[in-house]
């Protein structure tokens, strides 16, 4: 019985190895590329937009909860 689990645990470290193999990559078209990343950095600005929008939102919202008076700070010196 002990001879069959190290025989199991030998083949299974042996072929580990093939398992975590990686493909290589392959060829990418520049333009393609290039259309993609556009794609991504309009949806990167779109979703940093979003992101300010709503964090405003949410700071309004604290601050009519909580009472406070007054002009919310400035961050960031825009």
């Amino acid at each position: 019985m002990n001879f069959r689990i190290l025989l199991m645990t030998v083949a299974m470290a042996a072929t580990s190895g093939a398992v975590w193999a990686k493909l290589p990559a392959a060829p990418a078209d520049p333009a393609k590329a290039a259309e993609a990343k556009a794609k991504a950095d309009e949806a990167a600005k779109k979703d940093a937009d979003l992101l300010g929008k709503y964090q405003d939102k949410a700071a309004a919202n604290y601050r009519k909860n909580k009472g406070i008076r007054g002009p919310a700070p400035k961050v960031g010196g825009k």
